[in-house]
């Protein structure tokens, strides 16, 4: 186990897009994948896997090693040079890592690991938002399963393959996977693999999604023949679900604010063969009240602070700010107020959010049931899921019924 100087340097490199230059860990992990065509999948999981663990732990290692924002270069070799000794590799004699305290780091991991904020990695206001709205034992709960790297979860596309083809198609190329009891759809890989790269990919047998977002479009009941209609499309991970679920039958409308995620799902739509999808820009309030009362279902899978899916976008710990939270939420209130007059009498609605505050949350149905518009509509059922009793992404869902 020793390290090598070029996976090294691809990583610091990252980590400065990231920390510095404000760039998206996802995507500057998938930049750094492709630098050098010689390395092999271990070489690439490395780099993977220390980009995101480091990005996860910044507080804990920065305060370890005695650095602040913004960091330079040599900053970032000595967080780099505390995950190294956490991790247990030997210090390799290289300039940037000379006089690296081994036992220094170690006592100070021992004596910080007793403070909630940095033991789980977080900001002071993060977590007193989270007690505040969770309560002491289970946001710490909840924090630490937030820290656990996501589990990698297909959907099986049931428009083209089933699931047991499916996983016998992977079994074929050493990608093992096993069911989910909860989930008729998913498969889990029992280690992580580039699966993108694999013609069932490609051919639109599968799609990458979590678990517990798997549960989003069975929630909203839908059946063939129906018009429904997925309010915050975005790259449509649910609305392709629910293409599935609806066996390519009647007319799904997937709406959105921006041109660029809606051609990202005609591309994915078209790999699905999910062909009984419309798309609509939200460019004006025109588009939604040409679909007044008209939809059978509405999915508004709306805006959130995305504290639920921190363990997938780590950096997301980083980026938040307290003030977009409370934006937020009067977004989630205006979205649900306005995408909810789509609903025909006798019609369903599912509200549902990737964030474990009750704030986003049950607080938000609770509160559009006593408007004006809310009043025609009857809570039937919802949903909390927190990351730390499924193991899974933390979610919300709430069905309400528009009365007929």
């Amino acid at each position: 186990m020793r390290l090598h100087r070029n996976l090294v340097y691809t990583t610091i490199d990252s980590l400065n897009a990231i920390f510095n230059d404000g760039e998206y860990a996802d995507k500057v992990v998938a930049r750094a994948l492709k630098k050098d065509k010689r390395w092999g999948s271990h070489d690439r999981k490395f780099v993977a896997e220390t980009i995101y663990e480091i990005v996860r732990w910044k507080r804990l290692y920065s305060e370890i090693a005695d650095v602040k924002e913004p960091f330079d270069r040599d900053d970032l070799w000595r967080i780099f040079a505390v995950w190294a000794v956490l991790r247990g590799y030997p210090i390799p004699d290289w300039r940037q890592l000379e006089g690296t305290p081994e036992r220094k780091i170690k006592g100070r991991f021992d004596e910080l690991s007793k403070v909630r904020v940095y033991k789980e990695s977080i900001p002071d206001w993060m977590d007193e938002l989270g007690v505040k709205e969770l309560g002491e034992q289970a946001w710490a709960k909840e924090i630490a399963a937030q820290n656990q790297p996501a589990k990698v979860i297909l959907r099986v596309n049931t428009l083209k393959t089933t699931k047991e083809k499916l996983r016998a198609i992977l079994m074929d190329l050493d990608i093992e996977t096993d069911y989910l009891t909860d989930q008729p759809d998913a498969l889990v890989l029992k280690e992580r693999a580039n699966v993108f790269l694999t013609d069932a990919f490609k051919e639109g047998f599968f799609e990458v999604q979590d678990a517990n977002s798997q549960l989003v479009a069975a929630f909203l009941d839908v059946k063939p023949g129906m018009r429904v209609v997925d309010t915050c499309a975005g790259a449509g991970g649910k609305t392709l679900h629910l293409a599935s679920l609806m066996e390519n039958k009647g007319q799904l409308i997937a709406m959105d604010l921006y041109e660029s995620k809606l051609k990202q799902l005609k591309l994915r739509a078209k790999r699905n063969g999910a062909f009984n999808i419309e798309y609509k820009i939200i460019d004006s309030t025109k588009v939604i009240k040409k679909l007044q009362e008209k939809a059978d279902r509405v999915l508004i899978d709306a805006p959130c602070s995305g504290l639920g899916v921190l363990k997938r976008n780590p950096d997301a710990k980083w980026k938040l700010q307290p003030e977009f939270i409370d934006n937020i939420r009067k977004v989630q209130a205006e979205v649900l107020e306005s995408y909810s007059r789509i609903v025909k009498p006798g019609g369903k609605l599912v509200y549902a959010t990737c964030s474990v505050l009750p704030s986003e949350n049950q607080e938000q149905v609770k509160h559009f049931l006593t408007t004006e518009n809310g009043k025609n509509f009857t809570f039937v059922k919802d949903s909390k899921i927190l990351a730390s009793d499924s193991g899974f992404d933390g979610f919300y869902m709430a069905l309400l019924e528009r009365k007929a």
